[in-house]
């Protein structure tokens, strides 16, 4: 299996500005990132970031020259991004890039190979993700959740911060739905093959992306096939918050 991964790193967040270089554990959290994926089945780890203070801190933990690239500061997502290193390094159009975002610094390595794998086991899919249960009520109900339902095959039929599927025959209201088994939150891991990747970002946002504010929903309604699966492990806690950082950091 063949595949690079690259983490989009930016400097400016609202929550947590520099948020790649804050400390976890003496390290810098973008190199917490970059030290999982280098025990993937990558055969190459890129950091894209747009600030000079953010490809100084990473080391490339395989020893074998730097693996920053910077970019410009004005695209709009980490899709976006990640498609100028594409262009950038010349990757040919068959390459798989899986998408590891900078803030997942307990990553575990085998869902980036479990990702990728999806693509080399379904060549007519453009895209593939990953998503887990539900466990609970309030995360079903979470519009800052997202949820993915998907074909009997495993090809996403669609992604919503509303609570999908909805039981009709059991609940009238939000506070009578009291059963979600089907339900799949996603997990914000992608592998593109590079075509995908710059066919995506050429094309304007779509109408559902822009009502969901959900990027895959441009491409889905762009007739691109997006494969599906249920993560292999427990995917740990992403840093989006304050509380995020220090709940990491007492682990």
């Amino acid at each position: 299996m063949s595949f690079v991964v690259v983490i989009p790193a930016r400097y400016a967040s609202t929550r947590l500005p520099g948020k790649p270089l804050l400390d976890i554990g003496g390290k810098p959290m973008i190199q917490w990132v970059v030290d999982a994926a280098a025990r993937s089945k990558a055969n190459a780890i890129w950091v894209a970031t747009d600030d000079q203070r953010i490809a100084n801190a990473v080391r490339n933990p395989r020893g074998d020259g730097p693996i920053t690239v910077l970019t410009r500061a004005d695209h709009p997502s980490g899709t976006d991004r990640i498609a100028e290193v594409a262009v950038n390094l010349k990757l040919p159009v068959d390459t798989i890039v899986v998408n590891v975002q900078g803030d997942e610094p307990k990553l575990p390595p085998a869902l980036m190979d479990q990702v990728a794998g999806l693509l080399v086991d379904d060549p007519l899919a453009a895209m593939a993700t990953l998503s887990t249960p539900i466990a609970h009520l309030d995360e079903f109900l979470d519009p800052n959740v997202v949820k993915v339902v998907s074909s009997v095959d495993g090809v996403a039929l669609y992604f919503s911060r509303a609570p999908i599927p909805w039981s009709r025959d059991t609940a009238t209201s939000l506070a009578t739905q009291a059963q979600f088994p089907a339900a799949q939150r996603h997990l914000g891991i992608y592998a593109y093959r590079v075509a995908a990747l710059l066919k995506m970002t050429s094309l304007p946002p779509s109408e559902l992306e822009q009502i969901e504010k959900l990027e895959q929903l441009r491409a889905m309604q762009a007739g691109m096939r997006i494969r599906v699966a249920q993560a292999s492990v427990q995917p740990g806690i992403g840093v989006d918050t304050p509380a995020d950082l220090e709940r990491i950091r007492k682990q």
